[in-house]
């Protein structure tokens, strides 16, 4: 299933760039994910944990990064089992970074392919608003990052219930509301 956002970032390039090269740091601004290992040459061992409903679920796997400098881009992909539940997950995902008006705008193009029990919660339209949501939370904890605050994101399950009611009120009230 594709998944293509963007968001912006009210920092310059060159500061957005340094920061998605500390791979750790871009770790803990996502919500559920968790680097446990910096395996070198690109390659990151992890786990993202999730609860959708009854279910949930604690991939533990590995994603190679490799960034293209000189295109403020770059390529990841990876790989997670729920050991547990027997879930599958891959992801292949571009990314790239480029000046906006106030500050870097950057844009992600994903495949994701999910087997298993995750998949019946799969569906295009919820897994994209979900990543909505997901990408509106990692872009306030990488703000966070910039200010200073020391705020970052709560390596916890990524919670059903949080979800749905963004969800909501994206739905209710149009995706800018808080």
């Amino acid at each position: 299933m594709k998944i293509s956002q963007s968001f912006n970032v009210s920092q310059p390039l060159a500061s957005v760039w340094e920061l998605f090269q500390d791979v750790p740091r871009v770790a803990r601004c996502m919500p559920g994910a968790e680097l446990t290992e910096d395996k070198g040459n690109g390659v990151y061992a992890g786990r993202l944990g999730i609860k959708l409903g009854p279910f949930s679920a604690s991939f533990d796997g590995e994603a190679t990064v490799s960034p293209k400098p000189d295109e403020f881009s770059g390529h990841v992909e990876g790989r997670g089992i729920d050991k547990r539940g027997g879930s599958r997950s891959k992801l292949v995902m571009d990314y790239r970074l480029e000046p906006a008006d106030e500050g870097t705008r950057v844009t992600i193009d994903a495949d994701l392919q999910l087997s298993g029990p995750v998949a019946q919660f799969g569906r295009a339209g919820i897994v994209n608003e979900t990543a909505a949501i997901l990408i509106g939370q990692f872009v306030r904890n990488v703000e966070a990052q910039f200010h200073g605050d020391g705020a970052e994101a709560d390596a916890a399950r990524i919670s059903a219930g949080t979800v749905a009611w963004q969800l909501m009120k994206s739905k209710l009230f149009g995706r800018g509301q808080e």
